[in-house]
Formats: structure tokens, C-alpha cells, sequence
């Protein structure tokens, strides 16, 4: 059905009118860990930086509970590791725990059996704090791109159902820029399926725009977030929200890094609280695993092949090209 025939559907009211609930979901990391700062903070040296994860975390479980909110939660195995007993909070709280890599090392930097090694250990890690298998992968900083479409199969064959990297926009650090923007399933070489859930997107002039989540909700006008919702719902689809416990948190210590990644980190975290209790108080929310369970009632998913999403990103980057050009 085109996007207009969901737009003709709402309008006859009744049952078909009424907003979906959209999906949210957490990257619990620690402030020293994000890709930023990965040329200025080295792994080895994660144990000597004062955490803040536990507190920042317990933060967004309490303003999620104030607001009778439920999301899935994307644990960085190294912090499942040393924290298990804030995995077990979250999912004792209504969240569904899911995995977002062991180190937070980008995907397209790693070998497939470096990612199969990485996302192995993480799954274990988490799977024993909170006692139930997990079947959702989000990479670091959305860094399964066109270069490493294996890493689909990978997920698939290490028992995870669904994934939620794939960020359909040009990015200097990320993206595919011509996957599809609404949730699709992936034909991996290997036969096995892999529902795949991309972050949302606005499309201005041929161009996919990022929004509602990180950096995204905290610096574009609140204006912005809002259309998205209202467009999102219009088509009946769902907007896939995301954010970080540490943007929860203004009074983080400060790292010296370029201006660049000092100005993606710290700018507006002292609103992003305001901006997550807005929508949190506006719209209905899902975690990924209720999702699922929705869509095992509906008919026949669409089936997107890695050389459907070899095409599409190449199609997508000489559009943005273009454009820029």
C-alpha cells in the first residue's frame, strides 16, 4: 500500500485513526565510550574514567516509569559486565534487554570474525545478568554500512532476530543512504531472516534527514520532532526513537576532543530531559520485542536482499551527492 493509501485509510476514522504507538529504545553506554571521543579516550584506559552509567541509567528508568513508558534497552556488553545488576533493574522494570556490541568498536572497522567474536562475548555477558536470551543487536554508532553487510548474516547466525543499525541517511561516520526508512526484513546469504528496524527519518527534496533521537532531538528544533510524529502516524508507521543515558546528564566531565565531537556530545544536554518528557508524556510507546510479537499476526513481511541494499546504497549516496554538489 502506497503511503497515500495510508493517509486515505486514517481518514475514515474509526479503529484505523487512532496514532500507533511507536518504539523506544536506550543505548546504555558510558560517557567516555561513544565514538566522539574514541581517538582520545582508549579502550585500555575505560577502568581509570569515573562511571556515570548506573546513576545516568537509573535516571531514565525513573522518568520512563513516571510516564508508564516501556523500551528496549541496548547494554554495551563491557557495561553488562561490570554492572549486571543494573541490567537486572531494567528488565525487572518492564524493559527488554537487548545487545549493543561488547567494546563499542564501529562495525566497519572490524574483520567478520572480530564483529563474530565482539557480539558473541556481548550476548553471553548480557544473556547471563539478566537471565533470558536476547534476540535484538544495535551496532556503535550506527556503523553497519554498505562496506559490511556481512555482519547481517553474522547476527542471524548467532541467534538474533531482529537489528536496528541500519540508519538510512549520508553521515560522515554512518549510514546507507538508500535502505528503506520503515522496517523490513533482511534475505541474509545464509537463508536465516533478520527483521531489521531503522531509526527515523524525515524525507525533504530526494534526502533522507535524521530525527528524534541522540544528538537529533537534543539540537533540531523541538518543531521538528514533532512533525515527524505527526507525518510518521499520517503514514501509520512508527518512529524508532533512541537516546543515551549520559545526554541525561549536563554535569558529565568534560573531554578534550575536537570541536566537532565537543560540539555533537555536550550540545543541549541540559534539554534533553525536557525534550524526552515531552514525547513521553505525548505519544504511546512499544519496546522492539512487542513490535515483533504485532507483526506475527500481519501478513507477509517485505524481504530485502544484501544486494538490494548493496543497489540502494549506492543509488542513495549519488543522489546525496548530487544534491550536495
Amino acid at each position: 500500500m502506497t503511503n497515500s493509501g495510508h493517509i486515505s485509510e486514517r481518514s475514515t476514522g474509526g479503529a484505523d485513526a487512532v496514532p500507533r504507538a511507536h518504539v523506544l529504545s536506550v543505548d546504555v553506554e558510558d560517557y567516555f565510550q561513544v565514538e566522539a571521543f574514541a581517538g582520545h579516550v582508549a579502550r585500555e584506559s575505560w577502568e581509570r574514567w569515573p562511571s556515570r552509567v548506573v546513576e545516568n541509567t537509573q535516571r531514565v528508568l525513573d522518568l520512563f516509569e513516571a510516564h508508564q513508558a516501556r523500551g528496549t534497552f541496548f547494554f554495551v556488553g563491557w557495561v553488562a559486565a561490570r554492572f549486571p545488576n543494573l541490567v537486572r533493574e531494567a528488565q525487572a522494570r518492564g524493559h527488554e534487554i537487548a545487545c549493543h556490541s561488547y567494546s563499542h568498536r564501529t562495525v566497519y572497522r572490524l574483520t567478520p570474525k572480530e564483529f563474530r567474536e565482539d557480539t558473541h562475548r556481548a550476548k553471553r555477558v548480557i544473556e547471563d545478568a539478566c537471565g533470558t536470551a536476547v534476540q535484538g543487536y544495535r551496532a556503535p554508532s550506527w556503523s553497519i554500512t554498505k562496506d559490511c553487510l556481512w555482519a547481517l548474516d553474522i547476527l542471524a547466525e548467532e541467534g538474533f532476530t531482529y537489528d536496528s543499525s541500519i540508519y538510512p541517511i549520508h553521515h560522515d561516520l554512518y549510514g546507507v543512504p538508500g535502505a528503506k526508512r520503515f522496517p523490513y526484513t533482511h534475505d541474509c546469504a545464509n537463508g536465516l531472516p533478520l527483521r531489521e528496524f531503522p531509526p527515523a527519518t524525515l524525507r525533504f527534496a530526494g534526502t533522507n534527514f535524521p530525527v528524534a533521537g541522540g544528538g537529533y532531538l537534543r539540537i533540531f528544533p523541538s518543531a521538528y520532532t514533532e512533525l515527524a510524529f505527526r507525518k510518521f502516524e499520517s503514514m501509520r508507521e512508527r518512529v524508532v526513537v533512541y537516546l543515551h543515558p549520559w545526554e541525561l546528564d549536563p554535569e558529565q566531565p568534560r573531554i578534550r576532543a575536537p570541536l566537532k565531537s565537543r560540539l555533537r556530545h555536550y550540545t543541549n544536554l541540559g534539554r534533553m530531559k525536557s525534550r524526552v518528557e515531552t514525547i513521553l508524556g505525548r505519544d504511546k510507546f512499544l519496546r522492539f520485542c512487542d513490535v515483533l510479537e504485532e507483526e506475527r499476526c500481519a501478513p507477509a513481511l517485505r524481504q530485502e536482499s544484501h544486494a538490494e541494499l548493496a543497489a540502494a546504497a549506492a543509488i542513495g549516496l549519488a543522489e546525496s551527492e548530487g544534491t550536495q554538489g
